[in-house]
């Protein structure tokens, strides 16, 4: 069943921006063969304080420039052009609370006013253009309004996800050097109450940078203010020095935008660096393609701003687009599993834009839930975050797109900026699974270990042959890891990290990541990082963690610990380490499993074999050559262990 091709609904392709097969290649080849031409094209859409004089540069390979010399804010482009025109009136962001009756709408002339009003209050705290402010906040209005006035006067935004603990934000306190922390007392999650404050506090202990911290009241705990560094979000805002008007910064194409932390293969995560003109572009364009975005759409995206999806598909892309996004700050079944599906039929929303895992549990949940509500209102949905399995897809076309709704299966990632591989919803026959083809201007492909392409449909590493205006430009303060990430196993081609194939139509299939890092429930997680939290317990002498699929999460996380002499084994201690790795690195890095072993299966030089784990979690029979082990007997005693406990 799930071979089965979906072509785009003939009523859906006569309105949409790209309304057929024939049309996509044309602009797809017009943008590889004329990259410099068909980009120049959609740039111009925006507004440009001065014109760039170069589109495209990449004499200093791998790393690229685009629209060189262009002046722009994309602030201006996200509100002033709006607030100029009827749409001032019109709602920008609808957020709705957790609470049912926490609803706040900011059109564009009060998104506009606020983010001048904050901009001018970070101004107040000696904010300059390049100077880093890290925001630490819940799914709240302020959480947007910080970002666009960090990019309002110049400075660099690095939003860490609220979900983090107060180590992981302090890591990348710290490595942004952050002159200004934007948090909140609390975030409300499930009725109840997370104190961020209090890790914000705890984080800041051993970061020296950081001179205010602007804490934006949400939960109304009471919380510890230090004085001389600490105040109220609202008492600032409504201090009688702060205005309503603040110039745009004028910014260079290539300045720095925003730095986004990502996991990588050391405990140390990368601050992927985003540049302003390139990003806006791509961002704009993919949003009006991928989601066919009209001027009359509600349009939600259910991820949280403190990812890459979050920055680019609730905050810019909408927003420059003039659209209607919603801002949702609870999660999917609280206080039901139909939350979502409530949400999409009290807004009328017509593109739905969620992770397979939401789909996934969702659907277990069973069909009266959505039943419940009238979902007509959609007429696209879209998936992000991870391969969506065809089960999941075809329930979720069937159910909540009542087989009328395109969807939109999306890859992409933190360092990509926005969506590179992807159908255009009135152009691309769907084949549930796959992301299909490339989005304009993107030249994937499929490399075997050698370096030589792959055949159809054999699975090797998923590459991008030219750069792309989203891409990022560099990690922050390190170069040569950005070049040794990327860009060292094929020389100037960009290695995604992911595995992939490509079938005989020239449609892409995302296997999953070939490297340390793991996707759960969307997130990806590094394995060393997760490794360091353990390793940080009193008790624990070593660990090693790897990912196993998951029927809900796509991977969950399997743990093999190996305590110190002395150290006694027991289930209290078993979620005395899980809690502990939700306060080092946060709920999300929990482990499903998590297995005593006297000994980690390593290589003579001290390697650990992760892949030989990885088989052992996965239950296969065949764990692969142990000869490289210095002790391969050890292989026999964790699969006793891990089947003892099964």
């Amino acid at each position: 069943m799930a071979k089965k091709i979906f072509l785009p609904p003939k009523e859906f392709a006569k309105k949409a921006h790209i309304k057929s097969y024939s049309e996509y290649k044309k602009l797809y080849n017009e943008s590889v063969k004329s990259p410099e031409k068909f980009w120049a094209r959609y740039a111009s859409e925006l507004h440009w304080f001065k014109k760039w004089n170069r589109v495209f540069s990449y004499t200093k390979k791998p790393f690229c420039k685009w629209f060189e010399g262009g002046k722009t804010n994309i602030t201006y482009n996200c509100l002033d052009r709006h607030v100029l025109t009827a749409r001032k009136n019109k709602a920008a962001i609808i957020w709705q609370g957790e609470p049912e009756e926490d609803v706040m709408i900011y059109t564009y002339e009060r998104l506009h006013r606020d983010v001048c009003r904050f901009a001018n209050v970070l101004k107040k705290h000696g904010v300059k253009k390049g100077d880093r402010v890290c925001i630490y906040m819940p799914m709240v209005p302020g959480l947007a309004i910080a970002m666009l006035a960090c990019a309002r006067i110049g400075a660099i935004h690095s939003i860490v996800f609220g979900g983090f603990s107060a180590k992981a934000l302090q890591k990348r306190l710290i490595d942004s050097e952050a002159k200004v922390l934007i948090t909140a007392d609390a975030s409300i999650r499930k009725g109840g109450f997370v104190p961020l404050k209090d890790a914000a506090d705890e984080a800041l202990k051993g970061c020296k940078t950081v001179k205010s911290v602007i804490v934006y009241q949400r939960g109304k705990n009471p919380v510890k203010m230090k004085r001389g560094r600490d105040s109220w979000w609202h008492e600032e805002m409504a201090a009688p020095d702060i205005t309503d008007i603040c110039k745009p910064a004028i910014m260079d194409a290539e300045s720095p935008l925003f730095i986004l932390y990502t996991s990588g293969t050391t405990g140390t995560p990368k601050g992927e660096l985003h540049t302003t003109g390139g990003y806006m572009t791509y961002v704009y364009l993919t949003t009006k393609w991928v989601f066919d975005l009209k001027e009359e759409d509600t349009y939600w995206c259910t991820a949280d701003i403190g990812w890459i999806t979050g920055h680019s598909y609730i905050v810019y892309g909408p927003l420059l687009n003039g659209a209607t996004s919603i801002m949702f700050e609870g999660v999917p079944t609280y206080p039901g599993p139909d939350r979502f599906w409530q949400i999409v039929d009290k807004y009328n929303i017509n593109i739905f834009y969620t992770a397979p895992t939401v789909v996934r549990s969702l659907e277990r949940e069973g069909p009266k839930w959505v039943k419940m509500h009238d979902l007509s209102s959609l007429r696209l949905l879209g998936s992000v975050g991870e391969p969506i399995n065809p089960k999941a897809w075809l329930w979720y076309h069937k159910m909540i797109g009542e087989d009328k709704c395109p969807i939109v299966d999306t890859w992409w990632q933190t360092e990509a900026g926005g969506i590179v591989i992807t159908p255009l919803p009135g152009a691309t026959p769907l084949k549930p699974g796959s992301a299909t083809l490339p989005f304009p201007g993107i030249v994937p492909d499929v490399f075997l270990e050698n370096g030589k392409k792959a055949k159809p449909n054999q699975e090797g590493y998923l590459v991008i042959k030219k750069p792309w205006p989203g891409i990022a430009r560099t990690v922050w303060k390190n170069p040569k890891r950005y070049i040794d990430t990327y860009f060292s196993k094929y020389k100037n081609i960009y290695l995604t990290g992911d595995g992939a194939r490509c079938d005989k139509d020239g449609y892409y299939w995302i296997t999953g990541r070939l490297d340390d890092v793991m996707k759960v429930s969307g997130h990806r997680i590094g394995t060393a990082e997760v490794e360091s939290g353990f390793v940080s317990h009193k008790l624990v002498s070593e660990a090693a963690v790897v990912p196993f699929p998951h029927p809900i999460k796509e991977q969950a996380i399997c743990a093999f610990i190996t305590l110190k002499r002395g150290a006694k084994e027991s289930e209290e201690l078993k979620q005395e380490l899980r809690s502990h790795i939700a306060k080092e690195i946060g709920p999300i890095a929990k482990p499903d499993r998590l297995y005593f072993t006297d000994a980690l299966p390593k290589t003579r030089s001290g390697k650990i074999m992760r892949r030989i784990l990885k088989a052992i979690a996965e239950g296969k029979s065949d764990v692969g050559d142990t000869s490289t082990l210095a002790d391969p007997e050890v292989v026999g005693r964790i699969i006793k262990i891990v089947k003892a406990k099964a």
